[in-house]
């Protein structure tokens, strides 16, 4: 029934905790990073990524699609601030993945069947909005089949979420077999 759903995984974001902590001004003047608040803003090229030293002086990594990514660039960071990466214990935030049904949702449809409760319309973005508590992630649905689930802790559970949806929604005929 899954036929074959590919869950992307669009950002992750991960925080990494360092002994000792990052000092906020050596990151302004070693890296470069923008002071804004209690933060530091740091744009790094390669790897591609945006990295936040927060006040308690961990890095979040933020614009990744791995976690072997996310660990490079926060490497790339110490390195370049001439410290070793021993150490370094990530912690994993939520993540953005995308997939795709492979058909079209009639979200109007949709929607009337869902109840108000589980589902809303999304006018800004011309979408259908499901809370699904079952898999504890949300889901943005366009009519073409296109769907981005938010706030997921992992692609296993975006696609576990995709499969059951896919079903329920074939079991309530809305999409064609």
């Amino acid at each position: 029934m899954s036929g074959n759903i590919d869950v992307r995984v669009d950002n992750l974001l991960v925080r990494f905790t360092v002994n000792p902590p990052i000092d906020l001004e050596e990151a302004v003047e070693r890296l470069g990073g923008v002071s804004t608040g209690d933060v530091i803003i740091k744009m790094l090229d390669a790897p591609r990524a945006t990295l936040i030293i927060d006040s308690k002086g961990r890095i979040i990594v933020h614009g990744t699609h791995r976690i072997e990514a996310a660990r490079a660039a926060a490497k790339e960071m110490l390195l370049r601030m001439g410290r070793d990466e021993s150490g370094l214990v990530a912690e994993l935030g939520p993540i953005v993945a995308s997939f795709d049904f492979g058909q079209e949702v009639p979200i109007d449809n949709v929607r009337s069947n869902l109840g108000s409760g589980t589902s809303s319309f999304d006018d800004r973005l011309g979408c259908l909005r499901i809370q699904d508590n079952r898999h504890d992630l949300e889901l943005l649905i366009w009519g073409n089949g296109r769907c981005v689930a938010l706030n997921a802790r992992h692609p296993n559970m975006v696609a576990m979420s995709a499969v059951h949806w896919k079903s329920k929604f074939s079991d309530k005929k809305f999409l064609k077999a």
